[in-house]
């Protein structure tokens, strides 16, 4: 059965909260030999300019997206303007109650809040918008994790915390050692040259069931 994955896009998205679970997916279809069907959705069909400046065509707008299977809610620098658009959250909470998993990296997680999906769960965000979460008071904050599941809402920390969530979704999908396949296959393997330990974050994923 293919499964449908899309991938909310909006101006001043930021182009690796999406980028990087769309690879990761990528890769499990090309290894695995699956059609699965991954997909860019915006609000319309214009060009979507990111918070880096990339620009990025849509593969379908709100009116004529299918509705996903597993939805990446990806985040930005101020995620206000998206939590204000009444068209943006309602696309949003109509793909979710549709989908298997409904899915935020980085600030994504206040979208998902504003929208409805998040609400009441246990979520986690970047490590900047923990507490302006918190302070909504509409959903269990966790930090220093690099994701969350809860039930079939699944957060992640910020930026490439997105890719360890893909990670983990593959694995839930198509098993472990699949999973371990499409991180070799990505050279996935973080040694950042001037990594910083992080206090309490000995764990360095965590999932809640």
């Amino acid at each position: 059965m293919t499964f449908k994955i899309a991938f909310l896009i909006y101006n001043g998205v930021a182009e690796l909260d999406f980028v990087g679970p769309k690879d990761v997916f990528f890769a499990s279809n090309w290894l695995a030999k699956r059609n699965d069907e991954l997909y860019l959705v915006a609000p319309s069909k214009d060009p979507v300019t990111c918070l880096g400046g990339l620009r990025v065509l849509p593969d379908h707008d709100f009116a004529g997206a299918p509705l996903p299977d597993l939805l990446v809610v990806p985040g930005t620098a101020e995620p206000t303007p998206q939590n204000d658009n009444m068209e943006l959250l309602a696309w949003v909470e109509k793909a979710s109650k549709h989908c298997t998993w409904t899915t935020s990296v980085c600030t994504g997680a206040s979208i998902l809040l504003a929208a409805g999906p998040a609400k009441g769960r246990k979520i986690t965000s970047h490590a900047m918008a923990i507490e302006p979460l918190r302070a909504r008071k509409e959903a269990t904050v966790l930090d220093h994790v690099r994701y969350v599941a809860d039930g079939k809402v699944v957060t992640s920390a910020g930026v490439s915390a997105g890719i360890d969530m893909a990670l983990w979704l593959v694995g839930q999908m198509h098993g472990a050692d699949h999973a371990r396949a499409v991180q070799q296959v990505l050279e996935y393997y973080p040694e950042p040259p001037y990594g910083v330990e992080r206090e309490t974050m000995a764990t360095p994923a965590h999932a809640v069931q």
